[in-house]
């Protein structure tokens, strides 16, 4: 498929390899078809054995990289085009300026191994060591962003719950490993297909014991209300709209004269008006919560003239029992990174588009006192695993408040749900999630979705908050057994003589 004397990819090359990453995108939600990486990923195996040169390495996996972000994060578009007339026109450049960027976490990889390695089968392992150590990088750099990381595709698969084990990022190494075997070991398709089934037919053992052995259906004696009020981002802060959107949080939060909730929880920003201590409104939303139930609610609050997006907690008596701040800030949404240097280079009108909030300390455990102690996560700080990794006392639950309206209703809130999915996965706790347009859901240690309210619905429903299961593996060691793995694969692909001696004597 390709000459050795090659040294750029053609155009129909181009497409195919933009046609993989599409697919690869297709697996994640809302399509949800995550068979195809059972095909695709082989493939592109097969094809990265005969890449003649770096450089044809590089071309292939950035536009494979663009395929899989233009069509991944299409939600991106959807902010820009709340006030269309004014910020429209950079919704196709910050999509192009994102897949194009995000491209490179892919295409560095595949470039390194194709110009370190050339024997069979260490280009592979040095390719699966080096794209692991890459989206590692991408969940850090810079704050971080792993949206979209490719172990989401599995979310509804027995299998994923060895991310209770690995986490995301050992778990993806191992599929990997596991996608390659036709294409290391030399297999015919046929035999490669058996050896995979084989391996994910184990892990999905695995995961099938494990739900099966910790009583799934388990629940607390917490009763959790998830109030939904569905405030469109265009009309969210308009001064004729949010009167009528909080007046619909507190008709849902005093729904129901018998068997009150024993808290009720309010979406990211759910409170219009800025936070004042002594607010007359906050003893109006304790009065329509009642005597017996405490109040999680999102709101805005100012401290040394900056803002700050918090949750505060509402105990029975009205009283503010506990203030958290969302500690992990959006880039470009809720700060702007480089801002002062930036503005000296004649983009100050970028910089003051974008609200300059403060971040918190950090993650903490709220004492909830009438209920269990939770771990609060307001909107983007859900799709970082190191969010929910805490050193002290360990929370019985997590909730997860966010305005998933930004996102529009196509791709985003699937894909932020199929994220908050994960981490209860991976700490073995079930998640409230309340979200303002939706998805709301409460979430079980599994990962599974007990009770839900859809997309684009104002409602609000009752549910039993299932029971947390013991400490996982991964809660304890988050990603230490990772640097011993990509230690051995990076030893797989330096010295791969005793692999492919033993693999050719047992065939």
């Amino acid at each position: 498929m390709f000459s050795d004397t090659q040294t750029r990819l053609s155009w129909k090359q181009r497409g195919l390899f933009v046609t993989l990453g599409l697919g690869l995108a297709l697996g994640q939600a809302p399509f949800n078809l995550s068979f195809g990486y059972f095909l695709i990923l082989p493939f592109f195996f097969w094809l990265l054995q005969q890449f003649p040169n770096g450089r044809m390495g590089f071309g292939a996996g950035w536009w494979m990289g663009v395929g899989y972000f233009a069509l991944l994060f299409t939600w991106v578009i959807e902010p820009f085009l709340v006030d269309a007339a004014v910020t429209g026109w950079m919704a196709p450049i910050a999509l192009a300026a994102m897949a194009s960027g995000f491209a490179l976490f892919y295409a560095v990889p595949t470039y390194l191994a194709c110009r370190i390695w050339f024997q069979h089968p260490s280009r592979i392992f040095g390719f699966i060591f080096l794209f692991i150590t890459a989206e590692y990088i991408r969940s850090y750099l810079w704050t971080g962003f792993p949206w979209g990381h490719l172990s989401y595709a599995f979310i509804d698969m027995p299998f994923i719950q060895i991310t209770s084990v690995f986490g995301i990022h050992l778990s993806l190494s191992i599929f990997l490993l596991a996608l390659s075997l036709p294409v290391t070991l030399g297999l015919r398709p046929r035999d490669g297909a058996v050896w995979m089934l084989v391996i994910f037919g184990l892990l999905s053992v695995f995961g099938g014991i494990r739900q099966l052995g910790e009583h799934p259906n388990h629940s607390s004696d917490t009763t959790v209300r998830l109030v939904q009020p569905n405030a469109a981002q265009h009309l969210k802060w308009r001064p004729e709209y949010r009167e009528r959107f909080y007046a619909r949080q507190l008709l849902y939060t005093q729904a129901g004269v018998t068997d009150r909730p024993d808290i009720i929880i309010w979406p990211e920003t759910a409170i219009y008006y800025p936070y004042k201590d002594g607010s007359p409104e906050l003893q109006q939303i304790a009065d329509a919560a009642g005597p017996s139930s405490s109040v999680l609610a999102g709101i805005v609050r100012w401290t040394d003239s900056t803002p700050r997006n918090t949750a505060i907690y509402l105990d029975p008596a009205g009283g503010i029992s506990a203030i958290y701040d969302k500690h992990h800030l959006v880039p470009f949404g809720e700060f702007v990174p480089f801002g002062e240097q930036l503005s000296g280079l004649g983009l100050r009108p970028l910089v003051d588009t974008v609200a300059n909030f403060s971040a918190g300390a950090g993650p903490q455990v709220i004492k909830g006192g009438n209920v269990p102690d939770f771990l609060p996560l307001i909107c983007y700080e859900a799709i970082f695993p190191h969010n929910t990794m805490m050193d002290g006392t360990r929370a019985e639950w997590i909730v997860h408040i966010t305005n998933d309206a930004w996102f529009g209703t196509f791709s985003g809130p699937f894909q932020h749900l199929a994220q908050t999915r994960m981490r209860a996965i991976e700490q073995g706790l079930p998640i409230a999630r309340v979200a303002n347009t939706g998805i709301s859901a409460m979430i079980d240690p599994f990962g599974r979705i007990t009770h839900r309210i859809e997309l684009g619905e104002e409602n609000w429903m009752d549910v039993k908050l299932p029971a947390p299961l013991p400490k996982t593996f991964y809660a304890i060691w988050g990603d230490w057994p990772l640097v011993l793995v990509l230690a051995l694969l990076l030893a797989f692909a330096l010295f791969p003589q005793g692999f492919i001696r033993n693999s050719t004597d047992n065939s």
